[in-house]
């Protein structure tokens, strides 16, 4: 019974590590192999192939196999894991968990969505939810209470140690996106002072091995912040009684724990970190920022920016677990506020109605204006957000880019102005093929500088650049389209 259920978590797993290779089917040898893994999320793989195989794993815990599921899992990634738990039915989702060691499953706690934490929290003992919470890293488990009902919150802050609820007070105490949010702060430093043996000495007093051991923060007596040493360095050392003060150069990048997350990302891609010292406003070292948790806030901020920029407000759970009623409440403001911009789209054309009814040709071209100018507009906004939001552009450069928006719009402009206007020539002549061809030129070149300027202006109000989303930009491109065309027209145009 067990070799046959070891052969059924195999082909849930696509793992192959408890019988030898030989005894293995030639399809499920080809189809299972490791580099295949993670199977489940892989696009390339059939879907209904990846639900076969958590229905296997289904069965398994049915028949509660659970000492050969945590065999074959441990061969899994930690972050595969999370997400192979929730994959599975909620029914499923707690005794799988239950099958993990102690360990193992704090780790793959930390990679689950705040729903499926909640509810793990609340279907596990409290013994054992205690447990989980206490071994979670310091950031994790602030930002993990920080999200639950104060109830609950209090109920496991009480029997925390005094130790773990001191780090858990001290990260809550900074502002929700600053660094102190984001730092961890059991890094590890050395002082100044030290030799190199006393430093080694020091690491080795762990007894374990760690990411945190890569960048060595060194400090003064008072922890000041005085430099960062790769632990290469103490290892190439040739005189074990070399100080550590002569092995720096001073060059330390840090940030200070009030600043916003977005500047931690950034500096750390700019200057290509794994870690990154955090201090607080005496230069006291308290903490550091690693670069998997920068990525859930590059993550996050991008994502958020492109909420943003299609009118649709912040969303930050996943779409697939959210109700109707909540993502009608996201999406309605932005969309009743631009029916009523449009409102005036329809007042500028009512204003020319008697141009429209003396040359109804004009109405053919209109949808073609009004959308070339949002489109221009639109392309011009984004091009703008995503160089304000990853720095490639400051606010001491718009008169240089508005200078080359100019020239790149109004080629644009007249390109489309000359297809146009031919078409314009053979459904009313001359004078209509001008209005056509103008009116591009012009709703192009001001789309385009109003989809460039609006972010810079935003940016210089203190406003998120994206909030100058596309939809919003479109729709005043439109009005000045609509009051720019027919104005030509009526410059052009003879009427009685």
């Amino acid at each position: 019974m067990i070799h046959h259920s070891s052969d059924c978590l195999r082909q849930a797993l696509g793992f192959v590590i408890l019988n030898p290779i030989s005894l293995i089917k030639p399809n499920l040898e080809q189809a299972w192999r490791p580099m295949n893994y993670p199977w489940i999320w892989d696009p390339s793989h059939d879907k209904q192939v990846s639900q076969d195989r958590i229905t296997e794993l289904n069965k398994l815990l049915d028949q509660k196999h659970f000492d050969v599921i945590r065999q074959v899992v441990l061969e899994v990634e930690i972050p595969d894991m999370a997400e192979l738990l929730e994959a599975l039915p909620k029914a499923h989702q707690t005794l799988f968990f239950r099958t993990l060691p102690r360990k193992t499953a704090s780790a793959v706690f930390a990679y689950l969505s705040q729903g499926a934490k909640e509810d793990l929290i609340n279907a596990l003992s409290d013994e054992d939810a205690l447990h989980l919470v206490k071994n979670l890293d310091a950031d994790d488990r602030a930002a993990f209470l920080d999200e639950l009902p104060a109830e609950v919150v209090q109920v496991l802050t009480q029997r925390l140690p005094h130790d773990k609820l001191k780090e858990v007070q001290l990260l809550l105490g900074y502002p929700p996106e600053s660094v102190g949010r984001l730092m961890r702060p059991d890094y590890v430093s050395i002082q100044e002072h030290w030799t190199v043996q006393q430093a080694l000495n020091y690491l080795r007093s762990f007894r374990q091995d760690s990411t945190r051991f890569n960048t060595l923060f060194v400090t003064n007596e008072d922890n000041q912040l005085t430099d960062a040493l790769h632990i290469r360095k103490l290892a190439l050392a040739l005189d074990p009684q070399t100080l550590i003060k002569q092995l720096m150069d001073h060059r330390v990048i840090y940030i200070h724990a009030r600043e916003d997350q977005e500047k931690a990302v950034e500096i750390m891609q700019h200057y290509d970190l794994n870690a990154l010292p955090v201090v607080d406003e005496d230069n006291v070292l308290i903490g550091m920022v690693t670069v998997d948790d920068v990525l859930d806030v590059a993550q996050a901020e991008t994502t958020e920016d492109f909420h943003k920029m299609g009118s649709v407000g912040v969303i930050n759970f996943n779409i697939s677990e959210a109700g109707p009623f909540l993502l009608y409440r996201k999406r309605i403001g932005w969309l009743l506020l631009l029916v009523f911009v449009n409102i005036f789209a329809g007042m500028a054309i009512a204003t020319f109605e008697h141009m429209i009814a003396a040359v109804v040709a004009l109405v053919f071209f209109l949808p073609l204006i009004i959308g070339s100018s949002g489109n221009a507009g639109a392309q011009a906004s984004t091009l703008m957000v995503r160089s304000l939001a990853t720095g490639d552009v400051r606010m001491k450069d718009w008169g240089h880019l508005m200078l080359k928006e100019i020239s790149v719009a109004a080629a644009l402009g007249l390109t489309m102005g000359v297809a146009i206007s031919a078409i314009g020539f053979w459904q009313g002549g001359q004078a209509l093929a001008m209005v056509v061809g103008l009116s591009m030129v012009a709703v192009v070149v001001v789309g385009s500088l109003m989809g460039m300027s609006l972010p810079f202006l935003l940016s210089k109000l203190k406003i998120d650049p994206a909030t100058a989303s596309a939809p919003l930009i479109t729709s005043m491109a439109d009005i000045l389209g609509i009051l720019i065309y027919f104005s030509i027209a009526v410059a052009i145009i003879p009427i009685p």
